[in-house]
């Protein structure tokens, strides 16, 4: 079957970074961002996004045109079976995913007891999230994958997970690090995740099964959970550098990322 290539990803119509979905929620570009030399990050090639299960005809239409020929699906296998991504019918990407779990209690599922959700709260439990995620043995494995994918294999990727900020966010913001740029680049990278167009996409995804264990949520704890806040990436980054002395030590000596491999990306990913 002859691919049509007849729409790149720089013409589909966007909003900023953000590509239009139906069914999908934060599918955006996370190229673009300015590197030293003079150069930025590719475009056209990054992607990362929340899960497809609702994905439109027409969210599959634009995927398909992004020539995706990797997806690096952060999502542990009880979240895989419980909603299934969506295909289109010429779909061929190699999709690399954990074959257990990836989170204990990932805030889309509620948990933890019958409580109220409060804004500290709601808070709290994100910190917590992003205290576990450096030392949790399988998003080590699943993000050490995700750079020998970006390394290794060509074409476009998109990384996700459930709703695209939390496990989808860390993965971005690493190799935007890994990349040269700027932190206030890679905090605003991740921040972004707050402007996307897709929000009621994510609510109607899981704030019922949230409800079921909070009751109402006021708005600003539901913005903690269904949202990100600096202190999330923050608490991620002091994590890593207490425990190693520094983002690059992580990298180097757990996520296999030293300083060789970080030229080898950078030859691929910036231009």
């Amino acid at each position: 079957m002859i691919r049509d290539t007849s729409c790149t990803a720089a013409e589909i119509p966007a909003i900023g970074p953000f590509l239009p979905t139906e069914g999908i929620h934060n599918l955006r570009d996370y190229g673009g961002y300015a590197v030293p030399g003079g150069a930025r990050v590719r475009t056209g090639v990054l992607f990362r996004s929340g899960q497809h299960m609702e994905a439109s005809d027409a969210d599959l239409e634009t995927l398909d045109r992004l020539d995706i020929r990797t997806i690096i699906d952060l999502r542990g296998a009880s979240e895989r079976e419980g909603f299934p991504c969506r295909r289109h019918p010429r779909f061929a990407a190699e999709v690399i995913a954990y074959e257990g779990e990836t989170s204990n209690s990932p805030p889309h599922e509620g948990g933890g007891g019958r409580l109220v959700m409060t804004p500290q709260k709601a808070r709290e439990r994100m910190l917590a999230v992003y205290t576990r995620m450096p030392v949790n043995p399988a998003m080590i494995a699943m993000f050490t994958r995700y750079f020998a994918a970006l390394e290794t294999r060509e074409g476009g990727s998109l990384v996700h997970c459930f709703a695209g900020k939390d496990r989808t966010g860390i993965a971005a913001s690493l190799l935007l690090h890994v990349l040269g740029a700027h932190r206030d680049d890679v905090v605003a990278e991740f921040l972004r995740t707050n402007d996307a167009p897709s929000r009621h996409v994510l609510e109607r995804q899981s704030l019922p099964r949230m409800q079921e264990h909070y009751g109402a949520i006021e708005p600003e704890a539901l913005h903690n959970l269904m949202g990100v806040l600096p202190d999330y990436i923050e608490t991620y980054f002091a994590e890593v550098t207490r425990d190693h002395g520094s983002l690059d030590a992580y990298l180097a000596t757990t996520l296999g990322v030293d300083e060789a491999r970080k030229e080898r990306l950078r030859a691929r990913l910036v231009a």
